[in-house]
């Protein structure tokens, strides 16, 4: 069962763009060592659309021999075609993923009888848990309350959801409620940025990368003992934190350059086209740094 805190891997690049395996593995070592119940490999924000074939089965054959068993993985195998899927699905399960996490397909006018017959293929042609990822703004399609209620419903294997489309807690009940007969487990992402909320209506937990899993094992830790109050004042402290890393078109670098200074990343360097910081975001990041530094419950230095 997929429960508590995933944190969504990113894929290190050196300076001149090429893979940077050491940086993956210290990577996947300090998230371990935070807490994590498990890791997301081949995600929107690891850049895999930026990643070549073979380069995605590096990186999958690097993180699955650095968990070692540690945690669990979920594979990113998302595709246009759904052959592709499922051969990125099986390869993914043969790797030794614990899951795989797929996105509607990309394509024009698609409707939701094609979404359900894509997911249910996929489920037919390989045996494997997947997380249904809802993130119109990468599958260009938003998945109603009802139709993931139904993609669940109709596919065991289907049962998983990382949820991306605000507002995610108002989305979370209703999934939850069109469901009430099966076990359908929701994560959040988004960076974290809605976690107390996205619990208190019934999350399991969150899918993310925000690059302090520590705060959000804490957050969700605290929740599930029944320490709302203690959850809250967590929460509440970090989340600007959250919102400063999550900022669109922007984030993934400002995550990197967060790893690279808490020594997981040799270099915080983001493929073309992706977005580089700029002196005035370098100089708020500075500042927040700062104050994070001060935070005892932040695991700093990764080694």
């Amino acid at each position: 069962m997929l429960e508590g805190v995933y944190s969504v891997l990113p894929t290190p690049f050196h300076d001149d763009g090429s893979l940077d395996m050491d940086s993956m593995r210290r990577v996947v070592d300090l998230f371990i060592n935070c807490g994590v119940n498990g890791l997301t490999a081949l995600g929107v924000t690891g850049e895999v659309a930026r990643l070549t074939e073979a380069e995605r089965g590096v990186v999958l054959e690097t993180v699955m021999a650095q968990a070692g068993g540690r945690a669990k993985v979920v594979a990113g195998t998302t595709a246009e075609g759904l052959q592709t899927c499922i051969d990125s699905t099986r390869r993914a399960k043969d790797a030794g993923a614990a899951a795989v996490m797929i996105s509607p397909p990309r394509m024009a006018k698609l409707n939701s009888e094609s979404v359900v017959r894509h997911f249910a293929a996929v489920a037919e042609a390989v045996d494997i848990d997947i997380v249904v990822q809802d993130f119109p703004p990468i599958s260009g399609f938003a998945m109603e309350p009802a139709l993931l209620a139904r993609i669940s419903r109709e596919n065991p294997r289907a049962r998983t959801i990382k949820l991306e489309d605000p507002p995610t807690p108002f989305k979370t009940s209703r999934i939850l409620e069109a469901s009430k007969e099966i076990p359908v487990r929701i994560f959040g992402g988004l960076g974290g940025v809605f976690l107390l909320e996205e619990l208190m209506a019934g999350a399991t937990g969150a899918m993310t990368g925000f690059a302090f899993p520590e705060i959000l094992i804490e957050i969700v830790s605290a929740f599930r003992a029944g320490n709302v109050d203690q959850a809250a004042d967590v929460f509440y402290r970090h989340v600007p934190l959250m919102r400063f890393e999550f900022q669109e078109g922007i984030g993934m670098a400002i995550r990197k350059e967060v790893l690279r200074r808490r020594g997981a990343l040799k270099s915080a360097a983001i493929r073309a086209p992706g977005a580089k910081l700029d002196s005035t975001t370098i100089a708020a990041l500075d500042r927040m740094m700062s104050w994070i530094e001060k935070d005892r419950s932040v695991r700093w230095i990764s080694a």
